[in-house]
């Protein structure tokens, strides 16, 4: 049963490490991109996470409550899943991890559009699809005011980032409107791994056209991935999901995209162009708006209340001091 336990500090700190170690997947596989392609590092993770996680849900026995009729679906989810990473993976190839991270993350946006039309009781309120708009307004002036060197190679690869951030958006549209929505997360994510698993290892060996290296970058890169952001992280966030209302999560979730463009800039010596900056400054203002239609309400319920009460209380003690 989902809770509506309101954020604590224990849910903000663990936020915080969360999306930190989430933004981190564009930086390690930029940073290990000349000795194994971007797409092949996220097929192999995927492929070492499936069998962490499959062997430990069945030596748990977690598997006995998957629910039945999930493999169609499943196999959907994993072919989405697959796509999303493909995305980011060729869209690494060209453009920065400080673009990519930013692009992949208007995934909320796609998602709340395809929800709109799909589930009764997702339609979109005024302040939502003006998150819509921004966020699409931000894509646009980041596509057309680009001043980099190699604009067109940008171009592209922020493409492919925007294509992989649709596919998550998809997923999610997926998984609420089929028998996903009632399985367990663990029966989700394995599929999600394992479909990701095939194709992208698949893709990666076949369309790379270099010598893979298995330097000590790469050998970091997949163990950080694998261990820490496909396991620890997403095994994190979908305990926060049970425990803490999703809404203020997904607000907090807002720090991803901010923490992948900070590294990028620190880590990588990635350059901000002016261009990207507005851009990526209205979508990411649209993706707060459109995650946090929620929390916006329950401030603002929470502030009329705030100022009813006291009017509420002196008109009280003016009723006894009559009486």
């Amino acid at each position: 049963m989902p809770s509506n336990k309101p954020l604590d500090a224990l849910a903000i700190g663990l936020m915080v490490i969360t999306t930190f170690v989430m933004s981190q997947q564009q930086i390690l596989s930029k940073l290990a991109a000349d000795d194994m392609s971007p797409t092949l590092q996220i097929g192999l993770r995927s492929l070492f996470s499936v069998i962490l996680i499959g062997g430990w849900v069945w030596l748990r026995g977690l598997h006995r409550s998957f629910v039945s009729g999930a493999v169609v679906p499943g196999m959907l989810a994993g072919v989405l899943f697959a796509l999303e990473y493909l995305g980011l993976g060729e869209g690494l190839k060209h453009t920065t991890a400080s673009h990519a991270v930013v692009f992949l993350y208007t995934a909320p946006v796609f998602a709340a559009l395809g929800l709109h039309f799909t589930v009764a009781h997702e339609r979109l309120s005024s302040i939502q699809w003006l998150g819509v708009c921004a966020a699409f307004g931000g894509i646009a002036l980041a596509f057309l005011w680009n001043d980099t060197v190699s604009g067109e190679s940008s171009l592209l690869g922020d493409f492919y980032c925007v294509l992989g951030g649709l596919a998550w958006g998809a997923t999610t549209v997926l998984i609420r409107n089929t028998v996903l929505s009632q399985a367990p997360v663990m029966q989700t994510l394995t599929w999600q791994l394992l479909g990701a698993s095939v194709i992208l290892v698949g893709y990666g060996l076949i369309s790379n056209d270099s010598p893979i290296v298995w330097s000590n970058k790469v050998l970091l890169s997949l163990s950080i991935q694998t261990l820490i952001i496909s396991i620890a992280a997403l095994l994190t966030w979908f305990w926060l999901l049970r425990i803490y209302q999703a809404s203020r999560l997904g607000v907090l979730s807002f720090m991803t995209p901010l923490w992948g463009v900070a590294m990028g800039v620190l880590l990588l010596d990635e350059p901000l162009e002016a261009g990207f900056v507005a851009g990526a400054l209205l979508v990411l203002g649209g993706i707060l708006l459109v995650s946090g239609d929620d929390w916006l309400r329950q401030r603002a319920i929470k502030r009329q209340q705030a100022l009813q009460s006291p009017a509420s209380t002196t008109t009280a003690k003016d009723a006894q001091t009559v009486l």
